[in-house]
């Protein structure tokens, strides 16, 4: 049977943010420190035990249940690839002030210095409009880079970075080793390598101790070693962004090594195979192989596992969905 996920928000988040969530939920306002939601997940917030992790309806934490039974959830293809492992995490993420300057390390850095099978590449696809900072526009060398940090100088950081004003339906993918910004007012679905790894190039201002922990206890020589220093030209950033809100399908085709992201308006159908729905708008009835009927509407959250068996959306009325799935 497909699952349908209420919010899973981790509380008392280093920003704010939130009351978007609760808008698209259906749900009361929380306290304001609630910026995301994770969807599907299997992957704990750094440090902090179970936050993060998904509950299902019958009690069990969703990582233990797939751990338990890798091929129901996963399929045998899948669990022959990757393992008892998701693949991805998905994530609503509302930005109620502008996220820090921070990057995520790649899988093999991630290997070395961590000892994880993941590294955080990224991408976001827009609910709302917002600008964010992607990625240096020149070169900048470690020394620079160092000084900046230890300084805090956050518009030096800013300065030097490019800029996207994103509409909503662009989708954007952030590969690990690029420095990065969300903007506030920014609400968006995440997908990301299940993993939470993140390095602060900036803390100042921020309910975060930085020196302390923004480092993945690496310290900070050793940490931004995971920081790509050369400048992506201005073609190079545009080209990480999807920018037709009328693109349906694969919106992140230079992804598919990580994980899927796909666009729907109206009926469509898909393979047996892990997958998270995200209602954007209308509804729609959910029907699958096994035998199950779920009506779906903007705002509901849904783990399809492969058991449920192949797929279809039908019924559809003013229908926009995300089908996130992991690599194929």
């Amino acid at each position: 049977m497909p699952v349908v996920l209420p919010a899973n928000q981790p509380a008392e988040r280093f920003y704010r943010g939130g009351a978007r969530i609760a808008r698209f939920r259906g749900t009361p306002p929380g306290a304001g420190r609630e910026p995301e939601d994770w969807v599907a997940s299997t992957t704990s917030v750094h440090g902090q035990g179970e936050a993060g992790l998904t509950r299902l309806p019958d009690g069990r934490l969703l990582a233990n249940a797939v751990a338990a039974d890798p091929e129901w959830w996963l399929g045998p293809k899948h669990v022959a690839t990757y393992g008892a492992d998701t693949a991805v995490l998905v994530k609503l993420l509302d930005a109620g002030e502008r996220l820090p300057v921070h990057v995520h390390p790649d899988a093999p850095f991630a290997r070395e210095h961590l000892h994880t099978g993941h590294g955080k590449t990224e991408a976001w696809v827009m609910l709302e409009p917002a600008e964010v900072r992607l990625g240096w526009s020149r070169d900048v060398g470690a020394d620079e880079l160092a000084g900046w940090v230890e300084r805090q100088d956050a518009d030096a950081m800013l300065a030097a970075m490019h800029v996207l004003r994103l509409e909503r339906g662009d989708a954007v993918l952030v590969p690990a080793g690029q420095p990065h910004a969300i903007g506030a007012g920014a609400f968006l679905v995440e997908l990301q390598e299940p993993a939470d790894l993140s390095i602060l190039l900036e803390w100042d201002g921020y309910a975060i101790d930085g020196p302390g922990t923004g480092h993945l206890s690496l310290g900070y020589p050793a940490a931004l070693a995971a920081v790509d220093h050369r400048g992506l030209t201005r073609a190079e950033a545009d080209a990480l962004r999807t920018a037709d809100a009328g693109t349906v399908g694969d919106l992140l085709p230079g992804a598919a090594g990580f994980f899927r992201a796909e666009r729907y308006r109206g009926d469509v159908a898909w393979d047996a195979g892990f997958a998270v729905l995200v209602v954007v708008a209308g509804t729609a009835e959910l029907v699958t192989g096994g035998g199950a009927r779920l009506p779906v509407s903007a705002g509901t959250t849904v783990l399809v596992p492969y058991a449920a068996g192949p797929a279809r959306l039908e019924r559809a009325a003013g229908l926009e969905v995300l089908l996130c799935r992991p690599p194929a």
